[in-house]
């Protein structure tokens, strides 16, 4: 598992991006439950995810309308499989609206970058 933490700060909302292989729905919620396990991490407020699985593509907003489908489309795009990718978001206070929907792409983006640059 794999997490990078981001300097994405937006009116007190903060992210981190964490991915792993993972198989299947239950691969990618075990995956979530591991990372909540840091306590760090159990407190954040969104924990939303994707994954391409075998049997299709599998998603979970946690709350956050838009965020699964917003990961999924960028797997899509990378071509990667059997990998899950979730965009954890501490909530600050104050809605960020459609920017949300920037910082989870901006997210999403530097994971992949990150597994490309390292064996």
């Amino acid at each position: 598992m794999r997490t990078l933490h981001l300097d994405i700060n937006d009116r007190g909302s903060r992210y981190a991006v964490t991915g792993a292989p993972a198989r299947d729905a239950d691969a990618a919620k075990a995956v979530v439950a591991a990372l909540c396990r840091d306590k760090r991490f159990a407190k954040g407020t969104h924990h939303s995810w994707g994954l391409i699985a075998a049997d299709g593509p599998v998603k979970n907003d946690d709350g956050e309308a838009g965020a699964g489908m917003v990961i999924l489309r960028m797997l899509e795009r990378a071509e990667l499989r059997d990998h899950v990718v979730v965009v954890t978001r501490w909530y600050g206070g104050k809605h960020l609206g459609g920017d949300r929907f920037r910082h989870i792409q901006t997210a999403v983006r530097d994971y992949l970058a990150s597994r490309a640059e390292s064996p």
